[in-house]
């Protein structure tokens, strides 16, 4: 790759000529749709009922988690045939098919007249996801300029946080449809999104990166040229080049991304996923509506708790969008870290029936508020954008397809054993994640570095200067002198 002395260690690259344009703005936007998508089915799979009875052990019913659960598997499986058809046919082209798959899943779940339709829909979307998880964050990743790639990732995560606002709020309407068909609309409702996305993509343009990568120079130029806003972008044009040749000679990326060379990008996107779902957050957003019945909110609880922690969670991911590429992507995780391990702390010293005064109550409200606002500007929107940007054009798609299915087996893990384990653990699962979160916040200080302002084809030179993963980098592929060797 090409290289260039560059203070990596602070997180800033050198700065190639032209900006932000309204062009590339609109279209990271379009492309981060993808994210309501998500958030519409995760939204959609939430289970309703009155918690008079052991609140706990009320939904440990592994058959019901089996069919919640199935959607990620899916995912799972689908992130390794997108890794290849991103790879082969564009970003563009991946999130397209992702988008319609998706909608296919919506219809024939809203449209439902046995089970076996259900879990058919079920698991389109699941495919649905998978695709567009593994092309939209690498596709913005390749978008933006290097100093606004953090905020315009992040859109997919802000996508992600409306959309499970405003999905709960269906819900909770449609639960209140006495015919009993209001789960038709609550599922069916996702089509609005896929559609929207679908269509969306069908006029984005494809990134430099990609279009590099099927050996169209002249077009890759040109494209880079409108998104930058100026005909001077040689410089970063050349490192495109330098990079699209890197990944023509790598012709088994998933042999490579497992070899020596690449150990740090496989560690990063294999451990940042998994501590993502290990977070806790499940058990923080299934005791709030508990809370909230405790506080006096009666049969208003779960609106209560949608409204309350869905307009925390937006607020929080509109604080990262602003400040990932001013305080840098290391500040905000070891920050949310800290935060979520205090407000666990605490949690886990509260009682944790729905008998508590109304001045705990309180404070545990503070604590879960407080709670997801850290993982709304840290672990939730860090989680997707630093995998993106750290592999390098060659083994980029499997890095994101590792990102992927990591993130879904764990999150399928979790979805299929947390009720069982809640009901075992009770408010112990405070306690529990809360040791995962001082692991992982451990894990971010010593082996993650900044990555902020380093363009993303210049991303060896911080491995190089990282004191652990510097030896696992030679000086070829600093300064530009490439090998296909794993």
């Amino acid at each position: 790759m090409a290289g260039g002395g560059f203070a990596a260690a602070q997180g800033d690259g050198r700065k190639y000529e032209g900006g932000v344009t309204a062009f590339v703005v609109i279209t990271c936007l379009v492309a981060a749709m993808g994210g309501s998508c998500l958030a519409m089915t995760l939204a959609s799979q939430k289970q309703h009922g009155n918690h008079e009875e052991n609140m706990y052990c009320k939904f440990d019913d592994h058959v019901l988690t089996m069919f919640t659960s199935s959607l990620y598997l899916a995912a799972l499986i689908a992130s390794f045939f997108a890794s290849a058809t991103t790879r082969r046919f564009g970003r563009k082209m991946s999130m397209m098919f992702g988008g319609l798959v998706f909608l296919g899943g919506a219809i024939l779940n809203g449209a439902a007249v046995n089970v076996a339709m259900l879990i058919f829909g079920r698991l389109m979307l699941g495919v649905g996801v998978g695709f567009a998880n593994q092309s939209v964050p690498v596709y913005l990743s390749e978008m933006a300029p290097a100093n606004l790639r953090g905020a315009l990732n992040i859109g997919f995560q802000m996508a992600i946080t409306i959309g499970i606002l405003a999905a709960n709020l269906i819900n909770y309407g449609t639960s209140k449809i006495k015919a009993g068909w209001g789960w038709r609309i609550s599922l069916g409702l996702a089509a609005a999104p896929a559609i929207l996305f679908t269509i969306g993509s069908l006029f984005l343009p494809d990134t430099p990166n990609s279009i590099l990568e099927r050996g169209n120079h002249e077009k890759a130029k040109k494209m880079l040229q409108k998104i930058r806003g100026t005909n001077n972008v040689d410089e970063e044009f050349q490192d495109l080049v330098d990079a699209s040749k890197a990944a023509k000679q790598v012709e088994h990326p998933w042999k490579n991304f497992t070899g020596r060379k690449y150990r740090p990008q496989l560690i990063i996107c294999t451990f940042i996923p998994f501590f993502q779902q290990l977070t806790g957050i499940n058990v923080i957003m299934f005791y709030a509506p508990v809370l909230f019945k405790t506080l006096g909110f009666g049969d208003d609880a779960s609106l209560m708790s949608a409204v309350i922690t869905g307009v925390v969670n937006v607020v929080a991911t509109m604080v990262s969008v602003y400040s990932v590429d001013k305080l840098g992507r290391k500040a905000l995780f070891l920050e949310g870290g800290v935060q979520m391990i205090i407000c666990q702390g605490v949690l886990f010293g509260t009682e944790g029936e729905g008998d508590m005064s109304k001045s705990v109550s309180s404070l545990v409200l503070f604590l879960i508020c407080a709670y997801v606002a850290a993982f709304a500007w840290s672990w939730g929107p860090l989680g997707w954008l630093v995998p993106s940007e750290i592999c390098p054009l060659e083994i980029r798609s499997a890095g994101q397809a590792t990102n992927v299915s990591v993130n879904m087996f764990f999150t399928f893990v979790i979805g299929q054993f947390f009720l069982s384990i809640l009901c075992h653990m009770k408010f112990g699962l405070f306690l529990f994640f809360g040791g995962f979160v001082i692991i992982m916040t451990i894990f971010i200080y010593y082996f993650v570095p900044e990555t902020k302002n380093v363009p993303i084809e210049e991303m060896n030179q911080v491995w190089k200067e990282h004191g652990f993963w510097s030896k696992y980098v030679s000086n070829d592929d600093v300064t530009g002198r490439t090998s296909s060797s794993p």
